[in-house]
Order: C-alpha cells, then sequence, then structure tokens
C-alpha cells in the first residue's frame, strides 16, 4: 500500500531571520511511518526541517517542507499518487502579511489598503517599542484532499487543550464529516505527557482509544488494512 504521511510543524516567516511556528516534534509521524514500514508499505514523508525522522529505508521517500505553501504544492502533487493519507502535521493556521510599528498602523487613513503592502526590510528593525503584527488565514489542506484524490483514505488529526472527552469527541466527529475523512485522531495537550498520549481515533460508526503513541501508529494500521 502506498502511504503519505505529513508530520512536524510548519513554519512561518516574519522576515529572513524571524518565523511564527509550533512545538510539533513530529515524533508520532515519525511512529506511524516506521509501523508502515515495519508492516511492509511504500511510505512518502512529508515532514519539516528540525522534525523528528525514521532512519533511510529503501521504501522510504522523504519530502521536507518550511511553511503551508510548500506544503500545498507537494500535497496536490502526492495526494493523487498514494492510498492513503495520515494527515499528522501541525499546520500553521495563519502566516504573517506585515509588521510594524503601532504608530503607522493609529495613523493609517485605510487598514485595508495599509495591509496590500509588503515588508521591505529583509530583517525589521527592533527600535520601536511595540511591533504589530498582521496575520492571514491559511488554507485548510484537509478540506482539500478528497478534491485530489476522491478515493483515498483520509486520517486526519484534531487538538484540543483541557476539553472534556464529550467535547474532543464531538469535534473530531464534527471534522470527520466536513472533511470527508475516513477517521480522526483528536488529542488533548494536557494528556500528551510523559510517554503517554491518550487519543480518541473517531469513525463514523466508532470511537476507538490509545493511550500511547505506538498504540495510535498500530490503531491507524489496523484500521486502512
Amino acid at each position: 500500500m502506498h502511504i503519505l504521511i505529513t508530520s512536524g510543524g510548519t513554519s512561518e516567516a516574519i522576515d529572513s531571520v524571524r518565523s511564527i511556528t509550533n512545538h510539533s516534534t513530529g515524533s508520532l509521524g515519525k511512529i506511524i511511518a516506521e509501523t508502515a514500514l515495519t508492516k511492509g508499505h511504500q511510505v512518502t514523508l512529508i515532514t519539516t526541517p528540525t522534525a523528528l525522522k525514521p532512519q533511510p529505508h529503501p521504501q522510504l521517500k522523504l519530502l521536507v517542507i518550511n511553511n503551508v505553501e510548500e506544503l500545498h504544492t507537494h500535497m496536490q502533487k502526492e495526494v493523487p499518487h498514494h492510498q492513503v493519507l495520515i494527515h499528522a502535521m501541525a499546520v500553521s493556521d495563519y502566516t504573517p502579511v506585515y509588521m510594524t510599528g503601532l504608530e503607522a498602523v493609529e495613523k493609517a487613513p485605510d487598514l485595508h489598503r495599509f495591509l496590500q503592502q509588503k515588508n521591505q526590510e529583509t530583517k525589521i528593525s527592533s527600535k520601536e517599542e511595540y511591533q504589530v503584527l498582521f496575520l492571514k488565514k491559511n488554507p485548510k489542506i484537509i478540506s482539500l484532499v478528497k478534491e485530489w484524490n476522491p478515493s483515498i483514505q483520509l486520517i486526519g488529526f484534531k487538538l484540543l487543550v483541557a476539553v472534556p472527552s464529550e467535547e474532543l469527541i464531538q469535534v473530531a466527529l464534527e471534522s470527520l464529516v466536513k472533511n470527508h475523512a475516513n477517521m480522526i485522531v483528536a488529542n488533548d495537550l494536557t494528556k500528551i505527557q510523559d510517554g503517554q498520549h491518550q487519543a480518541y481515533l473517531v469513525t463514523d460508526d466508532r470511537v476507538l482509544e490509545a493511550s500511547t503513541k505506538n498504540e495510535i501508529a498500530e490503531t491507524i494500521l489496523r484500521f486502512i488494512e
């Protein structure tokens, strides 16, 4: 089986030396990829420079990206050629469009037109006491997957923080329907620590539970096989 996996966390540049990113290590995606390889599957792993990665393997193709734009390009190319997508990457919801001093924003007569500007400096000056950073919402790539390949098995992930399990499962069910996914793995950040990774693996007719990353990987592989 040809399996496409995404892992790690994207990074969106503010200027040439600053960026916005997240704390994803890519460890779950790494374990899922390793589990798939041990079962004899062909794996393409789209990941990020700092994410944890499997050891080189004859059946592993590694693609390294930085931001959502690069992720979109590679996903659009790879999704049609795979039978399964396990989309574990922590994808940035927003990307910076402009950063400037507070005074410049206050003086702008037309904020919409003001935001059409781009930062001209290679490195934005740090002399201002306050800086205002404007962010633009990124497209939800998971929502495009079934357009690119209607027959692909889609495994998505949802991360919330400190919510009741009932809410976590309900949000996963909503994502399942919205994105035409086959399974959503629902996580609570407060329950990912000390080697434990509690998760609910939600499909349209059942909810499975796992308590470690290895259990999550094994459950996903059993489901897609």
